[in-house]
């Protein structure tokens, strides 16, 4: 599995809820992530510029909406396409993978991570959609042309 290259056909798939403790544990994590990258970027421009309130230039605030973002999406998108696991998704034995057994190209990764977004703001029907699917995909893993797997923790 060097080249995260696998066999689809019998691989085992995660359920629920160990798809959701694997987006929890990643939720934490780009939170404490996000925090970070706010104050580098916050404190300089509070203290070096005194631009205490950032609300009151709406310049920085754009700015800073778009890098907080920025680093939100790109901790997923980085390490779907570099590995195929998150944090949590390591922790959790869960691998992305492209349908045809490879790494996710960038291209599906964000069109994953879009899906994914459209898959919550359904009331989480997308997620739950592996309830359903013989395949056990959400909407995500469907449009995307990817999908979860669960691994052995001495090959990862």
């Amino acid at each position: 599995m060097n080249e995260n290259t696998l066999n689809l056909e019998n691989a085992a798939v995660p359920g629920l809820f160990r798809r959701l403790a694997a987006i929890f544990y990643d939720a934490v994590l780009v939170a404490a992530l996000v925090a970070a990258a706010f104050t580098l970027v916050y404190l300089p421009l509070a203290t070096g510029f005194g631009l205490e309130n950032i609300k009151d230039y709406p310049l920085y605030q754009t700015a800073m909406t778009i890098w907080i973002f920025s680093v939100g999406i790109g901790f997923h998108l980085w390490f779907w396409t570099h590995g195929g696991q998150t944090l949590g998704m390591r922790a959790w034995r869960i691998m992305l993978f492209s349908d045809d057994g490879r790494s996710p190209s960038l291209k599906q990764a964000i069109v994953r991570y879009a899906m994914a977004i459209v898959s919550l703001a359904a009331l989480g029907l997308g997620f739950l959609w592996i309830l359903v699917d013989p395949q056990k995909r959400a909407w995500h893993d469907i449009v995307s042309g990817t999908r979860l797997v669960l691994v052995d923790p001495n090959k990862t």
